[in-house]
């Protein structure tokens, strides 16, 4: 029997509205699928196809242009996700710059995977500043301590003297540590970084070793060093006027997908960064790592007391409370 006239408008509203209502999302990062910030992003997809009859787009970095790109294009509207490492919106979002205050982080995993869980600063206060730009923050994870790799030893503030270390491009405050430390920052995109190193243009970078393993910087430079003055973090975002325009069944897939994949992000960075560290030790028997002493720490850690207060200065007041209450939420995952 052949549907009547209402019927069959009737069936056509509603498979328009199910093909409106299944989308195509386009999600970019700053990194490639298989680094930590494609396997938050692979597993955001993987729970959002899994959950409903919505499709992501992964494009790894390089696909649509560096970081700075990614996030222009984000706040245009033009992407409905990306992933990007905080490193580069410090210019934008100036207390995003609060990490990369020196020595703030602890290196110990554990309490690191409890901060970035239970903090109030990233939870609750970064999420509104967030929406001030333009943006809806599902999460922020570590992706491995910060290591520095050089041609030369280093052991003091001295022996980085005159040294051109690559730093990335957007954040004031990498900029003013480095030079505390007695180096001559150089920012630098990502896609410039090898070229200069193989040129000599550069004296050395900085990144987690999962980094340095799979890009082979470790083949570029001689020594690496473990100086425990931070840690590589990222962030996963929404653009806003997309997320807002959601239905509420909508949200809480994205909102409950964001969990699983923040969830097993924190889990493999762990395994990654000691896996790559293990490579390197295994492909390059001879490259040096030198992790230095509490002691020679120390005299990086009093360079760097001005730069806490740069931060504060350049933040405002709503970069002073993010960095109380960060203080705070360290100190309750360190007990």
């Amino acid at each position: 029997m052949r549907p009547s006239g209402v019927l069959r408008l009737v069936l056509m509203a509603f498979f328009l509205m199910s093909s409106m209502h299944a989308a195509t999302w386009k999600y970019a990062m700053g990194e490639g699928e298989s680094d930590p910030q494609g396997i938050y992003a692979m597993k955001f997809k993987e729970e959002i196809e899994k959950n409903s009859d919505h499709k992501i787009q992964v494009y790894p970095v390089g696909t649509l242009g560096e970081e700075a790109d990614i996030l222009e294009q984000a706040q245009a509207g033009l992407l409905q996700f990306i992933g990007q490492s905080t490193g580069y919106m410090g210019a934008s979002i100036p207390e995003m710059d609060v990490f990369f205050v020196p020595y703030l982080m602890p290196t110990d995993p554990q309490q690191l995977d409890t901060f970035f869980r239970n903090s109030k600063a990233i939870n609750e206060m970064f999420p509104e500043i967030f929406r001030k730009h333009g943006l809806e923050l599902l999460a922020m994870f570590p992706e491995g301590e910060q290591v520095v790799t050089t041609m030369e030893e280093f052991r003091s503030p001295e022996d980085l003297r005159g040294k051109k270390i690559r730093v990335m491009p957007g954040s004031p405050l990498l900029i003013e540590t480095y030079r505390a430390f007695g180096a001559s920052p150089t920012p630098m995109s990502w896609g410039d970084l090898i070229g200069a190193l193989k040129t000599n243009m550069v004296d050395g970078q900085e990144n987690p070793t999962v980094w340095i393993e799979a890009y082979g910087l470790d083949e570029l430079t001689k020594v690496m060093t473990y100086m425990g003055h931070n840690h590589f973090t990222a962030a996963a975002m929404a653009e806003s006027n997309f997320f807002n325009s959601l239905s509420d069944a909508d949200k809480k897939l994205i909102k409950n997908a964001s969990d699983a994949a923040l969830k097993h992000i924190l889990k493999v960075a762990q395994e990654l960064d000691a896996t790559g560290l293990e490579k390197i030790k295994k492909k390059n028997p001879s490259y040096k790592i030198v992790r230095l002493s509490e002691k020679e720490r120390d005299a990086f850690r009093k360079r760097v007391v001005q730069v806490e207060k740069s931060f504060v200065e350049k933040a405002g007041k709503s970069g002073e409370g993010i960095l109380k209450q960060m203080k705070a939420d360290l100190k309750a995952a360190m007990q």
